[in-house]
C-alpha cells in the first residue's frame, strides 16, 4: 500500500500547547488516587480468561481499550466477544481523579507525545489489556446470524485475559497470506459483511487517510497513510458494539447517544463538484456512500475527495436522554442510532455511557453517579472535541508552513475543492486556500505566496 512521506526539519509543537492551554501533569491528589487503585485488587464475577482475546492497534499504542475475540456460532452466523477496558472501576465518583477527567475529557494527540485522559499508571498500566495479564474488562457478547443481523446481546463485567498485542500491518499481513489465527481470522469476513448492511442502510464510511508527523532523526516526516483494509474491518466492529449500546439504551429509556444529521443535499452536490475536480468517477445516479468507498485514500486525489467528503458529516454530537427518546436518535455517517462505549480509556463519555449500558442489561437501577453525568456530559465533550480537532489540525497546519516554506514562489497542480477558494495539491498533499475566484471543479495552476510557520498559514494565488 503505497505511503506518501515528506520530510521537515524541526519543528517545536510548545506554542501550540500554550496556545490550546493542554493541561500539563496531573494533580498530585488525581494521581495518588490513581496509584492507590492501580495496587487494588478488584474482582468481577464472571471469570472469562479462558477465552483467547486478543488486541489490534497502531504498534506503539499501550493504553488498549479492546480486546476481541470472532467465532462461528452453531448453525450458522457468528458470535462476536468484545472486551473493553473497566475503567469505571478504578476511578471513584467524587474523587480528585474523576473531576480531573472531567477537566480534559479525552486524550489530546500531537506528535511530539499526548496529553492523556487517565495518569498513565492506568490507562498504560493496570487498565490496559495486555496480554498475558488478567485485566478486568467489560465484555459485549454480540450474536449475529449468517446475514450479519444482530440476534442477541449481552454486556457484563468480567476477569479477562489477552493472548497478544497484534498491530494492523502484523494482522493484515496474516490475514492476506491466509494466516491468521483463531480469534481474529473471521474479521475480514464479518467485517465486509457489516460494511455491506452499513451501505445498504445509507451510512457514509470515510476511510480517511492519515496525515502524520513521524521523528526522523533532527526533524521530521509528514506522511500520508491510507488506513489498511484490516483497520477498516476493525472499525466494523467497533462500529456494531455502540450501535448495539445505542439500541439498549433506547429500549431501556435512558442513555447518552452519538448523533449527527443526515448530509444536506447541498453538501453532495458540492462533493460532486469537487470530484470533478479530482477525477473521481461520479456515476449518475450512485449514492454518496458507494462514491466515496470507491475513492482510494493512498492517493493525493483520493485524500483530498474523501477529506471534502468530510465536510458531509458535520453536526455531530452527544445527545443525552432520561425518559423519552431525543428528536433526533441517529447519526448519519453510521445510518443508525449509535452511541460511544468502545474507548474508556481515551474519552470521558465511554465510561459512563458504559455504566448506563450494563445497568440496563441487568435489569438494575443505574448509578445516580452516571445517570447524573449524562446531561453534563454534551457540552464537556463538545468542548473537549473542539481543542482535540484544533490540536490535530493546528500540528498539521504548521508543519505543512514549515515544509513549504522554502518554495514560496513555485506553481504546483491543483483541484478547486470549494467556493470559497480551498485546493488540494498533489505534491505535497496540501489542502491550503487560493485568492482569486476559480471554478469549483476545475483543475488549476497555482502558486505558492506564502508559507508562515509563526502563523501556521499557507496560502496560493493562480498562477
Amino acid at each position: 500500500m503505497p505511503i506518501r512521506r515528506v520530510w521537515a526539519p524541526e519543528i517545536d509543537f510548545a506554542g501550540l500547547r500554550r496556545e490550546l492551554k493542554l493541561p500539563g501533569e496531573f494533580p498530585a491528589e488525581a494521581l495518588a488516587e490513581a496509584e492507590a487503585a492501580a495496587g487494588r485488587s478488584v474482582e468481577a464475577a464472571v471469570d472469562l480468561t479462558d477465552v483467547a482475546f486478543v488486541t489490534i492497534d497502531p504498534a506503539s499504542s499501550r493504553d488498549l481499550d479492546q480486546a476481541m475475540h470472532l467465532s462461528r456460532r452453531d448453525g450458522g452466523g457468528y458470535r462476536v466477544l468484545y472486551a473493553i477496558a473497566d475503567v469505571a472501576s478504578f476511578v471513584a465518583p467524587g474523587g480528585a481523579l474523576e473531576a480531573e477527567t472531567w477537566v480534559r475529557g479525552q486524550t489530546i494527540y500531537l506528535p511530539d507525545g499526548r496529553i492523556p485522559l487517565h495518569p498513565p499508571v492506568l490507562s498504560e498500566g493496570a487498565v490496559s489489556l495486555f496480554a498475558d495479564v488478567e485485566r478486568l474488562a467489560v465484555v459485549w457478547t454480540i450474536d449475529l446470524d449468517a446475514d450479519g443481523a444482530t440476534t442477541a446481546v449481552d454486556v457484563r463485567r468480567a476477569r479477562v485475559r489477552s493472548r497478544a498485542k497484534l498491530d494492523y500491518a502484523s494482522v493484515q499481513r496474516e490475514v492476506d497470506a491466509g494466516t491468521a489465527a483463531e480469534p481474529y481470522a473471521l474479521l475480514p469476513e464479518l467485517g465486509a459483511l457489516l460494511a455491506k448492511r452499513a451501505g445498504e442502510r445509507g451510512a457514509v464510511n470515510l476511510p480517511l487517510p492519515e496525515q502524520e508527523l513521524e521523528r526522523d532523526g533532527d526533524g521530521w516526516r509528514l506522511v500520508l497513510r491510507a488506513p489498511l483494509p484490516v483497520e477498516e474491518h476493525n472499525a466494523q466492529i467497533s462500529l456494531l458494539t455502540g450501535m448495539a449500546a445505542a439500541d439498549l439504551m433506547l429500549r431501556g429509556g435512558l442513555g447518552l447517544l452519538r448523533t449527527m444529521p443526515p448530509p444536506k443535499p447541498e453538501a453532495v452536490v458540492k462533493l460532486q463538484a469537487a470530484a470533478k475536480s479530482l477525477g473521481v468517477l461520479w456515476p449518475g445516479g450512485a449514492p454518496v456512500g458507494e462514491v466515496v468507498a470507491t475513492a482510494d485514500p493512498a492517493t493525493p486525489r483520493g485524500a483530498a475527495f474523501l477529506e471534502q467528503a468530510a465536510d458531509l458529516l458535520r453536526g455531530a454530537a452527544y445527545t443525552a436522554f432520561d425518559g423519552s427518546a431525543p428528536a433526533l436518535t441517529g447519526h448519519g455517517g453510521v445510518g443508525a442510532p449509535y452511541a460511544h462505549v468502545t474507548a474508556p480509556l481515551r474519552r470521558l463519555a465511554d465510561r459512563y455511557a458504559t455504566e448506563v449500558c450494563l445497568a440496563l442489561a441487568a435489569g438494575q437501577p443505574v448509578p445516580d453517579w452516571a445517570r447524573e453525568a449524562l446531561p453534563k456530559l454534551p457540552k464537556v465533550m463538545a468542548d473537549s472535541d473542539r481543542v482535540a480537532g484544533a490540536a490535530d489540525r493546528g500540528a498539521i497546519d504548521l508543519a505543512e508552513a514549515v515544509l513549504l516554506q522554502g518554495r514560496v514562489g513555485e506553481v504546483f497542480s491543483a483541484g478547486v475543492l470549494d467556493a470559497d477558494g480551498t485546493i488540494a495539491i498533489d505534491d505535497p498533499a496540501v489542502r491550503a486556500r487560493c485568492k482569486g475566484g476559480l471554478p469549483v471543479g476545475t483543475r488549476a495552476r497555482v502558486r505558492l505566496t506564502l508559507a508562515d510557520p509563526a502563523a501556521r498559514k499557507v496560502q496560493f494565488e493562480p498562477a
